[in-house]
C-alpha cells in the first residue's frame, strides 16, 4: 500500500481564541523577568528536543517556524529594536514555558499545543516574518550584484536603506490590521 496522508483540519472559534490569549497573556506576564537569551534558548531546545521525537510531521513543520523568529531576533543587519523586538520576543515567551498545555512528553500529542502556539504567533508576526525575508532576499540579491562588480553604493547604505524601508511597511502594515473593521479571521494574541 503506497504512503498516503490524510488532512486534518479545526476552525478556533473567537471563544478558543480568547483561551490562547489568555493563556499567552499568562505566559508573557510569567516571563516578563526571562531574558532574551533565556527565551531563545528554551525556543532552541523545543526545535532540538521536537528533531530527537517521532512528533508528526505537521508538528515539527510548525514548530520549525521558530527558527526564522529567532534568526530575525539574531540577524545584526536586520536591527530589530524597540518595540518590533519585544512583540518577537512577547510571541516566542510561550516556548519558555515548560509546564504548557499538553505535556511534551505524550506520544502524538504531546507538541500539538506547541504546533498551534506557533501557527498563532506565526500569524500575529506575519508583517513583520514578511518583511525579514524581504530583507534577506534583497541582501542576496545584493551580495550577487556586490560579487559580479555592480555595487555602485556602500553595501551598509543600501542595507539601511532598505531595513528603514522595511521596518516601516511592517509597522504600518500592521498599524492598518489593527485599525480594520468587519469581521475578520485574524487572531491577535497580543
Amino acid at each position: 500500500m503506497a504512503d498516503s496522508t490524510m488532512r486534518v483540519s479545526f476552525d478556533l472559534t473567537q471563544k478558543d481564541l480568547k483561551y490562547f490569549r489568555r493563556v499567552m497573556r499568562d505566559v508573557r506576564e510569567k516571563h516578563a523577568k526571562s531574558s532574551e537569551e533565556e527565551i531563545l534558548a528554551a525556543c532552541r531546545q523545543l526545535i532540538e528536543g521536537i528533531g530527537r521525537t517521532t512528533a508528526p510531521d505537521f508538528v515539527r513543520d510548525r514548530v520549525g517556524k521558530l527558527v526564522i523568529l529567532i534568526d530575525m531576533l539574531e540577524d545584526a543587519e536586520w536591527a530589530l529594536s524597540g518595540r518590533d523586538r519585544d512583540r518577537v520576543l512577547r510571541g516566542m515567551a510561550y516556548f519558555a514555558e515548560p509546564d504548557d498545555m499538553i505535556p511534551d512528553k505524550v506520544p502524538v500529542l504531546g507538541f500539538l499545543d506547541d504546533a498551534i502556539m506557533v501557527e498563532l504567533v506565526v500569524t500575529e508576526l506575519e508583517h513583520e516574518i514578511e518583511a525579514f525575508e524581504d530583507f534577506c532576499a534583497y541582501r542576496e540579491r545584493r551580495a550577487a550584484r556586490g560579487a559580479k562588480g555592480e555595487n555602485l553604493t556602500p553595501r551598509v547604505q543600501l542595507l539601511d536603506t532598505r531595513r528603514q524601508a522595511l521596518h516601516d511597511r511592517m509597522r504600518r502594515r500592521r498599524s492598518r490590521r489593527r485599525g480594520s473593521s468587519g469581521s475578520s479571521s485574524r487572531v491577535y494574541l497580543w
